[in-house]
């Protein structure tokens, strides 16, 4: 009977499968998605809560991170449970982290370990990405000074673009995390670009999360950095902190559901197949970063990029707006609909290249924002740096709005100064291309002559000047060459850097570290033309 030789067949290398999962500890069997109808979730048993916890908040279950305190200091934090922690002669923290022991012995998640979290023997967490770089659940932490304001206006967005969200209060109380479940496993890149662009959604539309909101993603990065197991998260309803109110769910206005197990059941997690279509909601297309320059994700298809900063944003807009050029370009924020001050924030931003490096080698990308933001952010005002100039009048023009420019620049002191050598051709032209700018880039190759450039630019504009170099090197050749194809007395041109600081208030040549450090930089505001 072939067929029932081809079943025997069929049941026996799926006996030998389900056998190769358990022997991993890997998870093979469908959780049921919801609680039976007729099952009161307030009415649950120990070991039916426990299953429906383990269900939702599912991450790495061959290891999980443990809360430790110190008694002396107080100071506390996460290390990975192990069967051999402080074993005479076995453990050799902390001169040996975790990650490198040769000796580490991680234990298992389990119920028990579950339940002991629960009932406030011990506090632990979870790794939330997997060795194959997935995920079950995507969560978004908020803790500065306005969390609640933040984490009220996600889940706002979480709701506009259909996403089950359950928000929870940190073990602090001090923040908030947003927690989005999904079906089964999805990939941590997908997940991330989920939590990527309801943040960008959020900002345009309701309320302007910090940059730093894109740093604060659970999973924190796509791919298993080697040798690590990706950042961790506190697992909720721990008993200690939820007695005091805290590490529990909370409804819109922040106050704790009274059945935490009646919530939790009904929890709808998201299926796998509906989350591109929620980024292209939340995003109308663009990247989900939505910064104005995007490189690395979008490597694989170039074709598709967006260019953002131009487009029609949504809702009233004023009919003109005040910008006042000084130091920075300064923006009255109570002249600014959200779309259009998020819009302008996002001008300034860019991605940071350290991040993206650190993901791809799989190394830890701990202390390396996603986003680099050029904005600041006063009282009553938004700055974007002085090179943002033309995007912003751009992004005004291009949605009807008049500009109104107060130019507050100082225009610098009377230099009597010439240019003592001659320019080639390209120089020349170089030269004339930059006068007719107040800002800008000059690009050239290696021996192009940029600092003989710079020297006949000073002595055309003939204002005093401040050149800015980032090694004490460097100082020494812009010095040697303004000496050299400028018009001055060699004491006119004034140094900081190398441990001195002799400013002239002519010509001045900078290491940044150094200002920064002498407290210079106001003075030397005041007195040059940058």
């Amino acid at each position: 009977m072939p067929d029932q030789d081809l079943l025997s067949k069929l049941q026996a290398e799926n006996a030998r499968l389900v056998a190769l999962l358990e022997s991993h500890r890997i998870e093979w069997r469908q959780a049921p998605v919801s609680l039976p109808a007729a099952l009161e979730p307030s009415r649950l048993s120990t070991g039916e809560k426990v299953a429906l916890f383990r269900r939702l908040f599912r991450g790495r279950t061959d290891v999980y991170p443990t809360r430790w305190e110190s008694k002396t200091t107080g100071k506390a934090g996460y290390a990975p449970a192990c069967a051999n922690e402080w074993r005479a002669g076995v453990c050799e923290k902390p001169r040996v982290k975790c990650t490198d022991c040769p000796n580490r012995s991680f234990i298992p998640l389990s119920d028990a370990v579950i339940y002991g979290h629960l009932a406030g023997e011990h506090t632990v967490g979870v790794y939330p990405l997997l060795e194959d770089d997935s995920c079950y659940f995507l969560a978004v932490d908020f803790d500065e000074a306005e969390w609640r304001d933040d984490a009220r206006a996600f889940v706002q967005s979480c709701e506009a673009l259909g996403v089950p969200a359950a928000l929870e209060i940190s073990r602090s109380g001090h923040g908030a995390h947003a927690w989005v479940f999904f079906v089964g496993r999805v990939s941590a890149r997908d997940a991330r670009r989920l939590g990527t662009a309801i943040i960008s959604h959020t900002c345009a539309r309701t309320r302007q999360l910090q940059l730093e909101s894109y740093d604060r993603l659970f999973p924190n990065q796509d791919t298993m950095p080697k040798g690590g197991f990706g950042n961790l998260i506190a697992l909720p309803l721990q008993k200690g902190p939820r007695e005091t109110g805290c590490s529990v769910f909370v409804n819109a206005e922040l106050q704790p559901y009274p059945d935490q197990w009646a919530f939790l059941a009904a929890i709808r997690p998201m299926d796998a197949h509906d989350i591109e279509p929620t980024i292209l909601r939340a995003t109308g297309g663009a990247h989900p970063l939505d910064v104005t320059f995007i490189d690395e994700e979008d490597l694989a298809t170039p074709w598709k990029r967006q260019n953002t900063s131009n487009a029609k944003l949504a809702g009233p807009m004023p009919k003109s707006l005040g910008l006042t050029l000084a130091n920075l370009i300064y923006l009255e924020k109570a002249q600014l609909p959200q779309p259009l001050a998020n819009r302008l924030i996002r001008l300034a931003a860019f991605q940071n290249p350290e991040f993206y490096k650190a993901q791809a080698m799989r190394i830890s990308v701990w202390d390396k924002p996603r986003v680099i933001g050029c904005a600041e952010n006063y009282p009553k005002h938004i700055a974007l740096p002085r090179g943002c100039l033309g995007a912003a009048l751009s992004l005004l023009r291009d949605n009807g709005i008049a500009c109104v420019l107060r130019d507050e620049r100082f225009g610098g002191q009377p230099l009597e100064v010439s240019f003592m050598g001659s320019l080639r051709i390209d120089q020349e032209v170089a030269v004339s291309a930059m006068l007719h700018h107040d800002d800008g880039v000059l690009c050239a190759p290696t021996a192009f002559g940029k600092t003989v450039v710079a020297a006949a630019i000073i002595a055309r504009r003939r204002v005093n000047t401040l050149v800015l170099v980032h090694r004490t090197e460097l100082l020494k050749q812009w010095q040697e060459r303004l000496q050299a194809f400028l018009s001055l007395d060699r004491k006119a041109v004034g140094t900081i850097g190398g441990g001195k600081a002799r400013p002239t208030g002519n010509i001045d040549i900078a290491v940044m570290q150094s200002l920064s450090r002498q407290g210079e930089v106001n003075a030397l505001r005041a007195s040059n033309r940058r």
